[in-house]
């Protein structure tokens, strides 16, 4: 991988975060990059930090340093962008963001060697539609949840996959999850693990109202359709990704596809991803 710039984005808040993004950016240089901070990362850098929108074209590498919420943050941000992204764990469990604190220079030696592959991970592509009118697009690594904010109150979601009626969901709400996503929020729902390399929808509903309801796997090329049929007092929400989305009303229309632009990350070479599952998630344990 030829790496002559390197993005740093940071979440702020974090044990120790000045001295190592100064420590990043000194290690960096002595190797002969050029540094591009985010805004946030550029409160402790020389070099002067930019909103992370530009750093696809300015960067050749991204180090995103805080935890998964940040790496899907940041990807975000990218958008269409193809710039690899490094996530450092500086939080608890970090899925995404696999390389611990302490590993970051020897993991950055490691990518620069040549021990590292990049990983492309599906991401969706997810549109609001009213009355005809587009009201928003979104890109999504993890999930698209739409869910209804009051207190045991269903919202009904009539679902389609390619022009075909799937079900209605009659439920707290319904996840669309990437693989990538398999092992958030949907997981906690009751949704099937799946490597992240796939390419696949998985549709799961949350606290469904019949057992007859259960998580499903779509092939990658279907077109899911979303139709807030009933929301039974309350407001229903669609969130991306956990972090970002809007308010929904009656007969809104919440349409997910795959995108074309996945998100591209580091991890190392020949890794074992049942290991990590048993790690993180203590997967398969008594």
């Amino acid at each position: 991988m030829d790496v002559r710039s390197v993005g740093i984005c940071v979440k702020l808040g974090q044990r120790g975060l000045a001295g190592m993004v100064d420590g990043l950016e000194k290690w960096l240089v002595e190797q002969g990059f050029d540094v591009v901070p985010d805004s946030e990362a550029g409160r402790w850098t020389r070099a002067s930090g930019v909103p992370r929108v530009e750093l696809a074209q300015r960067a050749d590498l991204v180090v995103a340093l805080g935890g998964d919420g940040t790496l899907l943050a940041v990807a975000r941000a990218i958008g269409e962008g193809d710039v690899p992204i490094l996530g450092v764990n500086l939080g608890t469990l970090g899925f995404l963001a696999e390389t611990a604190r302490e590993d970051l220079f020897p993991t950055l030696e490691a990518v620069l060697e040549g021990h590292f592959v990049v990983e492309e991970r599906m991401r969706f592509d997810v549109g609001v539609e009213r009355d005809g009118e587009e009201l928003g697009r979104f890109m999504a690594l993890n999930d698209a949840v739409i869910s209804n904010t009051a207190l045991s109150r269903m919202v009904h979601l009539a679902t389609r996959a390619d022009g075909a009626e799937v079900a209605t969901y009659h439920a707290d709400g319904l996840i669309v999850a990437t693989p990538t996503g398999s092992t958030a929020y949907s997981l906690s729902a009751g949704g099937p693990l799946l490597l992240p390399t796939l390419q696949a929808i998985v549709l799961t509903p949350i606290s469904p109202h019949t057992l007859t309801q259960r998580p499903l796997v779509l092939p990658e090329t279907c077109v899911v359709e979303i139709y807030v049929e009933e929301r039974r007092g309350g407001e229903v929400h669609l969130t991306v990704d956990g972090q970002v989305g809007r308010a929904l009303e009656d007969d809104d229309i919440v349409t997910v596809r795959r995108s074309e632009h996945p998100a591209r990350l580091l991890v190392p070479s020949g890794q074992n991803r049942f290991e990590l599952m048993r790690a993180k998630l203590r997967w398969g344990e008594r």
